[in-house]
């Protein structure tokens, strides 16, 4: 008999394809947390790790003008989001990974497109070198090509699940109908930890 999982496991940078790893963290076998960050949100108010002490949350990275993936991840996150709306423990925070065209009036368009409620989905901005980084050596979610320059460009699918202390729980396809519904599944395993 197979048993359901109990428990979720804790993603170090050993543990992930080094491909998606920043050659300075690459080496950490235990307690990776997603580093410090400062972004800004919708609606022009600095976003940073302190704001998600204490919650379990949903990252993913995106651009506005996106019409491959994006709307289909931004569905699945408002799914997410409304499934979770009254659940406090619970955040979303979005990376815009085109910093110089998606402005503050451009994300609180998107916000109110994809029905982000402000607080609970944190759709931001930033300087795209500290995006990029963040991409590569807290969330492992790109490939190594570039380091946040004018022409690097980060474009993935990828769904990542932090846990309250700041580290990673899981990875998921945020476009593909099975693994979110493991995202969901997952999240509750979390909240019993």
């Amino acid at each position: 008999m197979v048993r359901p999982k109990s428990q979720l496991p804790v993603y170090n940078p050993v543990d992930v394809n080094p491909r998606l790893v920043d050659d300075a963290v690459r080496h950490i076998s235990r307690d990776h947390k997603v580093g410090t960050f400062n972004l800004t949100n919708q609606n022009g108010i600095e976003v940073n790790e302190d704001d998600f002490i204490g919650k379990i949350y949903i990252a993913d990275f995106f651009f506005t003008r996106c019409q491959t993936i994006c709307p289909i991840m931004a569905l699945n996150m408002s799914d997410l989001q409304e499934y979770f709306l009254d659940d406090d423990e619970i955040k979303f925070l979005s990376h815009s990974v085109t910093p110089v065209m998606d402005s503050v009036p451009v994300l609180r368009a998107y916000a109110d497109k994809n029905g982000a409620v402000d607080g609970k989905w944190e759709i931001t901005t930033g300087d795209k070198k500290h995006i990029y980084a963040l991409a590569r050596k807290s969330y492992f979610a790109v490939l190594d090509e570039g380091d946040g320059g004018e022409q690097d460009f980060i474009h993935t699918e990828q769904f990542i699940l932090i846990d309250k202390k700041g580290q990673i729980r899981g990875f998921y396809d945020g476009t593909d109908k099975q693994e979110m519904d493991r995202i969901y599944k997952d999240i509750e395993i979390l909240k019993k930890e």
